[in-house]
């Protein structure tokens, strides 16, 4: 049996398990109103006079507001210079308020109103004429199609030159939340190994993790994706459920949310004795998850990262162009608020990487209606380069680093 895995109850292993939240807390104060005054540096400098954020993820990142989006228009336009002013139903009024926690100036609309209407008003008295208005990447076309056809003659432009931008380069508060939820889903993915069993179906594996990612501290899992066997040829995963029968393939991708921030780690590994070809393909990917992590320089671009990934597939006699057998999709994503947002180590990419960027290293190699092979962790750009969030696994006997980490 691969060490670390299997021979604990799922009691034994929630057992080890104790509350890592309380590492740290959540983004203060101060901190939104420093992205704020970023942003509206970048406004000024590319020309931009007011920004929309939609509810979401962009307006809980520039003000600390968690609100869904839903057919009732709320934002906040944040202008180059000057308060934030949300947009909102009048009758959330109250609700909206208690949420905040950067102090917004209020636009209301009652229900027989059209809030679009307002809005485009509300930006031609502020700004006058030819307001450029930076539309936040996320909004619905239903509201960019109207505020596209507005008499005021105001134009429109992408809101992610802003909100890339500000989001890509984390900071210290940032990163250490983001720390603590990974190391947070590494002792997830320890805990589950070790109480696998023969006769468990994916199922049960998913609900015992969402347990394990309680039991240290977050809401939950975030996502899930448990497979087995011949259904790990498939990055995404089934639609249908499996059962874990002897030396199966096991590959499980999950993560949580801390403070708004994301982890998502993977691990693949065999319930028992894996085969030669599984052994072979699992050492392609520590390969190539090592050569992708050495190329991540500062000032190299991210789809350089992509490229020696495909590069070193050449080496293997493995299919370079997101092909089979080799790695159908891109190195990696970056992390934060959202588990998949910017920039991408991707080709194409031409992003250079700097201090602050965060990113998934997971470069997935599948033997195709076989098995597939993913080792997933991520890391971070500091000013001296690239630094590891999570250790990668070394050994496929030992895939978790418990014997040469002192494990027993």
């Amino acid at each position: 049996m691969t060490h670390g895995v299997g021979g604990a109850s799922e009691e034994q292993a929630l057992s080890t398990l104790e509350n890592m939240a309380g590492q740290v807390g959540p983004i203060e104060l101060e901190e939104y109103q420093q992205r704020v005054g970023k942003a509206q540096s970048l406004m000024r400098q590319k020309g931009i006079d007011a920004l929309y954020l939609n509810a979401g993820t962009n307006l809980e990142y520039f003000t600390g507001l968690r609100w869904y989006a839903s057919e009732r228009l709320v934002g906040a336009i944040v202008f180059k210079e000057g308060p934030i002013t949300l947009i909102a139903p009048a009758f959330e009024q109250g609700s909206l308020e208690q949420a905040m926690i950067l102090s917004l100036e209020t636009l209301l609309w009652e229900e027989h109103e059209s809030p679009t209407e307002k809005m485009l008003e509300f930006l031609a008295a502020r700004v006058g004429e030819n307001c450029k208005l930076a539309i936040d990447e996320s909004t619905a076309y239903a509201l960019v199609s109207k505020l596209d056809n507005n008499k005021q003659g105001i134009s429109l432009c992408d809101g992610a030159v802003i909100s890339a931008e500000c989001r890509m380069h984390k900071s210290a508060s940032e990163l250490k939340i983001i720390q603590t939820a990974m190391d947070m889903t590494l002792k997830v993915h320890q805990a589950t190994a070790s109480m696998l069993r023969e006769g468990m179906t994916t199922a049960q594996v998913r609900a015992f993790i969402d347990q394990a990612h309680k039991k240290l501290g977050a809401p939950g899992s975030s996502f899930c994706i448990v497979l087995f066997g011949q259904a790990t040829a498939y990055p995404h995963g089934v639609n249908f459920e499996q059962t874990l029968q002897k030396n199966d393939w096991v590959l499980i991708d999950t993560g949580c949310k801390l403070f708004g921030y994301n982890s998502d780690i993977t691990r693949t590994y065999a319930y028992g004795a894996p085969t030669e070809a599984q052994r072979e393909f699992w050492e392609y990917e520590r390969r190539l998850q090592e050569v992708a992590f050495n190329a991540a320089q500062l000032n190299n671009t991210c789809a350089s990262v992509d490229d020696v990934v495909r590069d070193e597939l050449k080496q293997l006699n493995l299919q370079a162009d997101y092909k089979l057998p080799g790695v159908p999709h891109r190195t990696g994503h970056g992390i934060g608020m959202d588990i998949h947002e910017w920039p991408y180590l991707v080709g194409g990419d031409e992003t250079a990487l700097a201090p602050g960027m965060c990113f998934s290293n997971e470069p997935m190699v599948i033997n195709p209606e076989q098995f597939g092979v993913r080792l997933e962790d991520h890391f971070y750009m500091t000013e001296s380069g690239a630094r590891w969030f999570t250790e990668p696994s070394r050994n496929l006997d030992d895939p978790f680093n418990l014997l040469s980490d002192g494990g027993n």
